[in-house]
C-alpha cells in the first residue's frame, strides 16, 4: 500500500504535492475512489481554486460524506484546509464541518493587497507536524479568505490581522499555506506527517 493517498478532485494542486513527495522518497497514489481513500494509510487533501466549485466536485463524487468520518492521519492544504471548515464566504457554501470554524474574507486595509500572495511567517506552534520548524519560519501563501483564530489553531500567521496558519483536530491536520511549495519548512511538515 502507498504511504500516502492524495485525494483527486477538480481543485487539487496535485502535481506540486507529487513533486514534494518524490523529493522525500515517499510512495503515493492519486485517487477519487472511496474504497481506496477509506483504506488509505495517510491522506493528503490538496486544493487550489474556489470553495463552492470544489465542494460541488466533492459532493458529485460522494466524498463530502466520506472525508469527515476518516480516522487515519489527514492533511489538508490551502483550499483543502478551508473545505474542512464548516462554511466559506467564498461562494456562500457549507463545507465539510470537521473544524467548527467559518472561512471569511480578509477585510480591506490600506497598504495590504488581497489576495495575500507570497511568503509569510508562522508562529505559536502547537502541533507535532511542526517538529523541527523554527518559530518565525516562512511559508508560501496565496489566499483571500482565512480561518479566524480558534481553539483548534496550532500555528498563527499575521496578515491584516492574526489568523490560523494551521488547524488540528484529532487526526485532521490542515495548513492554510501551500506546504508543497514552502521549501525546507514544507518538506519538514511532510516528513513529520509521514511519521505519524
Amino acid at each position: 500500500m502507498p504511504e500516502i493517498t492524495i485525494i483527486k478532485y477538480n481543485a487539487g494542486n496535485v502535481m506540486s504535492v507529487m513533486y514534494a513527495l518524490d523529493r522525500i522518497g515517499v510512495s503515493y497514489q492519486l485517487t477519487d475512489k472511496i474504497e481506496d481513500i477509506q483504506s488509505a494509510e495517510k491522506i493528503i487533501f490538496p486544493g487550489v481554486g474556489e470553495a463552492s466549485t470544489a465542494m460541488k466536485s466533492l459532493r458529485d463524487n460522494g466524498l463530502d460524506k466520506v472525508i469527515p468520518d476518516l480516522k487515519q492521519p489527514f492533511l489538508g492544504t490551502c483550499v483543502g484546509m478551508q473545505l474542512l471548515c464548516k462554511y466559506s464566504e467564498e461562494g456562500d457554501v457549507n463545507c465539510l464541518g470537521v473544524f467548527d470554524i467559518p472561512i471569511v474574507k480578509f477585510p480591506k486595509k490600506e497598504g495590504f493587497k488581497i489576495p495575500q500572495t507570497g511568503w509569510n511567517s508562522i508562529s505559536d506552534f502547537k502541533s507535532e507536524l511542526l517538529d523541527g520548524v523554527r518559530d518565525g519560519d516562512y511559508v508560501y501563501y496565496n489566499h483571500s479568505f482565512y480561518a479566524p483564530i480558534s481553539g483548534e489553531t496550532v500555528a498563527t500567521t499575521d496578515y491584516i490581522l492574526p489568523y490560523s496558519g494551521m488547524l488540528q483536530k484529532d487526526n485532521f491536520y490542515a495548513c492554510q499555506f501551500h506546504s508543497e511549495i514552502s521549501g525546507d519548512v514544507g518538506e519538514q511538515i511532510f516528513k513529520n506527517f509521514v511519521k505519524l
